[in-house]
């Protein structure tokens, strides 16, 4: 197979197209010759923001030395960006000869478990010295959960979300997500919700929780994100009040994995960490901030951040039915000039332009529009959010790098 037919055969295998377990990927990861026991690893489970405090570990042990695994899902710019090594994308040979060693092993998986099962074998001949590994969906029956080497458990924010596979009460979600815990420390948010807290601090043997008592903010705003945090000073490149939340969480991290990385790399790895379509700014001029928010949980952020824009800002959402879609309209639009409604393209989940600006109409003034082009011509020289899917946050954000 080239590497087109690679990606169409681990398309067709489905997302949910066998019912959930480890046995399958167990059974595939032995015929393999079991890799994932050689990985040391940080797992990190958690509704918002695993991608961010994914993306800012790989960076400071990185530039700390380490030789690095990423593995991470959705992916935004190129399908290879899920698996990573010191930022470097798996080349596209290596994708279809490590997928090819999977098909060989014979054994029916969905499209996570193959992926999954491809990382790790990567990773193992590779020789990383550390893997940072988002979960896909949930914990307790996640592909990953057959690592068993972790450094550090992470649980980020818990928020309703997936609820027809997950459950639909923040306890039932975060006691999937706390499937992958194992004995290690556990490190959570000191904004987690407190039912699932309440989860968290009976599923985990060792929790450590970053103190805000020791947080003081010196500038959020719309340009940037910097802090001290026990009487050190961090800046962030990524936007967002909640990023701050996150590198408490990436900062009691570290400290509990006990490699002693110095702070120096620590905070230039803050600083220089990119992530895209979480709260990336891809124009100035005009302004253009392109996030992933498509659930609660991340509206509620969102929502934070357009009001710094003092109700100018305009919002291209394209959402899928789904999805709470009513809450994050809710929750974001009260705070918008204008809304403009477009369909995601080639998903049929996705809600009709027509559907999202009826329901969308509630909030503030909102259009539809036919596509993306149109969509993007409708919002004017006003600062403009793009949210709702981050499948529209790709989609969106190839269309503007192109102009």
């Amino acid at each position: 197979m080239n590497y087109n037919e690679t990606l169409n055969y681990i398309h067709s295998l489905g997302k949910f197209s066998l019912p959930a377990g480890l046995d399958r990927i167990k059974e595939v990861l032995f015929k393999l010759g079991n890799p994932e026991k050689s990985l040391k690893a940080i797992h990190i489970a958690g509704t918002n923001g695993k991608g961010s405090v994914s993306a800012m570990l790989s960076v400071i042990f990185k530039n700390a030395g380490y030789k690095t695994g990423l593995f991470i899902s959705p992916f935004i710019i190129d399908f290879r960006e899920r698996i990573q090594i010191n930022g470097e994308y798996i080349s596209q040979t290596d994708l279809i000869k490590y997928s090819q060693r999977v098909i060989e092993t014979n054994v029916s998986l969905t499209e996570f478990e193959f992926i999954t099962a491809v990382a790790f074998l990567y990773f193992f001949h590779n020789k990383i010295d550390i893997l940072i590994c988002e979960t896909g969906l949930g914990g307790r029956f996640d592909a990953t959960n057959t690592l068993d080497c972790l450094l550090a458990a992470v649980i980020t924010k818990i928020g309703l979300d997936h609820t027809a596979v997950l459950g639909d009460t923040i306890e039932k979600i975060a006691a999937e997500k706390c499937g992958i815990l194992r004995d290690c420390p556990v490190i959570t948010s000191p904004f987690q919700d407190k039912k699932a807290l309440c989860v968290i601090k009976r599923e985990a043997k060792e929790l450590y929780i970053p103190d805000i008592n020791s947080l003081e903010a010196i500038k959020t705003d719309k340009l940037g994100n910097a802090f001290t945090y026990e009487g050190k000073k961090y800046e962030l490149s990524l936007l967002g009040d909640y990023q701050v939340e996150n590198a408490l969480i990436v900062l009691e991290t570290v400290k509990r994995c006990k490699l002693s990385i110095p702070y120096y790399i620590i905070y230039n790895s803050l600083r220089e960490t990119y992530f895209p379509a979480r709260m990336e700014v891809v124009s100035k001029k005009p302004f253009i901030i392109i996030d992933g928010a498509h659930n609660p949980d991340g509206a509620c952020a969102l929502s934070k951040e357009l009001k710094k824009f003092g109700g100018q800002a305009v919002a291209l959402i394209g959402m899928m039915r789904d999805k709470d879609f009513e809450e994050v309209l809710k929750t974001t639009l009260p705070f918008c000039k204008k809304a403009i409604a477009v369909e995601v393209e080639n998903l049929p989940r996705s809600l009709k332009a027509e559907e999202l600006k009826n329901a969308a109409q509630k909030y503030c003034h909102c259009v539809a529009a036919s596509n993306y082009k149109q969509a993007l011509d409708m919002a004017g020289d006003n600062p403009l959010f793009i949210f709702g899917s981050l499948y529209l946050a790709a989609d969106i954000r190839k269309i503007l790098l192109s102009y």
